[in-house]
C-alpha cells in the first residue's frame, strides 16, 4: 500500500490502474479510522480491483467554533487499518494541496442542506460538497463509499452526483455500533467515562423510535416525543435536533409513510456532538 500527499501522485497511479483495465473504489474520510470506516474499505475492496482511501481533515466544513484544531488524528494507526483491510493507496494531502491561496470556487446546494445538520452547521455542507467534488475529480473512482450514520451527507452526495452528472456510483453502508449500541464515531474519543455512559441515550432513543414505527405508530409527534423523553433523562445531554423527515427531500413529515429518516444530534456536555439515525421504507 502506498501513501501519497499530492494530487498528481494519485492521478498518475489511477491512470496506471486504468491502463490495466482495473476498477477503482474510493472511501473519503477525515481519518482517525474505526470499525465503521474499516467496513467501508472492506466493502470497497470486495467490489473493486483497487481502493483509494483519502484521509483529510477538511477545514472548509468546520464552523468557527467547531473542533477543527482538536479533531483526532493518527495517520500511523489509520495506515495499518487501511492496509489490513486491503486498500491500495492512501491520499493524505495538506490543506494547501487541496486549497491554493487564491481558491474561490465552491459547490453549494439548496433544499437538502437546509434542515438537520445543515440548519445547525450552516457552512458544513458547502464544505462537504466542495471537497467531495474535488476528491472525485482527483481520484475519478467507479464507486465511492459512505456510511449511513451520516445519512444527510449521504443524501447530499447522491443528489450532487445526480445533479452534476458524475459517472460515479455512490454506495451507502450500514451503521457500525459498539457492543452496547453507541454508533461508532471518531468523536467518541472526546467522551469522559461519564459522558460515554450518558451518550447511550442516543442509541436507546433510536432503537425505541424504530421499534415504535415497526409496531405501527404513524404519528411522527408521538415517536419524536418518546425519543426526546429518553434523551432528556441524561443530565449531560442537550438536544440539537430530533427529527423525522422524508429521506429524499429532508423535509419534515407529520405522518410516517414512504421512505423516512429519523435523525438525531445531541451534545453530551461540552465533550462532543454526536449523531445517530434510523431509516425505513414503509
Amino acid at each position: 500500500m502506498k501513501i501519497v500527499s499530492t494530487k498528481i501522485d494519485v492521478r498518475n497511479q489511477v491512470k496506471e490502474w486504468r491502463k490495466e483495465g482495473l476498477t477503482v473504489g474510493f472511501v473519503p474520510t477525515m481519518g482517525y479510522l474505526h470499525e465503521g470506516h474499516e467496513s467501508l474499505v472492506k466493502r470497497a475492496v470486495a467490489e473493486n480491483d483497487r481502493v483509494v482511501v483519502s484521509i483529510f481533515v477538511n477545514p472548509m466544513q468546520f464552523g468557527p467554533k467547531e473542533d477543527l484544531a482538536t479533531y483526532p488524528r493518527d495517520l500511523e494507526a489509520d495506515s495499518k487499518l487501511c492496509e489490513a483491510a486491503g486498500a491500495a493507496l492512501i491520499f493524505h494531502p495538506e490543506p494547501e494541496e487541496m486549497y491554493e491561496e487564491a481558491f474561490c470556487s465552491y459547490v453549494d446546494m439548496n433544499g437538502l442542506t437546509n434542515a438537520l445538520c445543515g440548519l445547525s452547521r450552516p457552512v458544513h455542507f458547502r464544505g462537504v460538497c466542495t471537497v467531495v467534488n474535488k476528491l472525485f475529480n482527483i481520484v475519478m473512482p467507479d464507486k465511492a463509499y459512505f456510511g449511513e450514520k451520516d445519512a444527510q451527507q449521504l443524501a447530499v452526495v447522491k443528489r450532487m452526483v445526480k445533479d452534476l452528472d458524475m459517472d460515479i456510483e455512490i454506495v451507502g453502508c450500514p451503521i457500525i455500533r459498539e457492543e452496547d449500541g453507541l454508533a461508532k464515531s471518531s468523536r467518541n474519543t472526546y467522551l469522559s467515562p461519564e459522558g460515554r455512559k450518558q451518550a447511550l441515550v442516543l442509541s436507546k432513543a433510536i432503537f425505541a423510535g424504530k421499534q415504535m414505527v415497526l409496531d405501527g405508530e404513524k404519528d411522527t409527534s408521538v415517536v419524536l416525543k418518546a425519543m426526546r423523553d429518553i434523551i432528556e433523562k441524561a443530565s449531560m445531554a442537550r438536544i440539537d435536533y430530533v427529527e423525522m423527515v422524508d429521506v429524499n427531500t429532508m423535509k419534515g413529515i407529520d405522518t410516517i409513510q414512504g421512505e423516512i429518516l429519523c435523525a438525531i444530534a445531541v451534545y453530551i456536555g461540552d465533550e462532543a456532538r454526536l449523531i445517530d439515525n434510523f431509516m425505513l421504507s414503509l
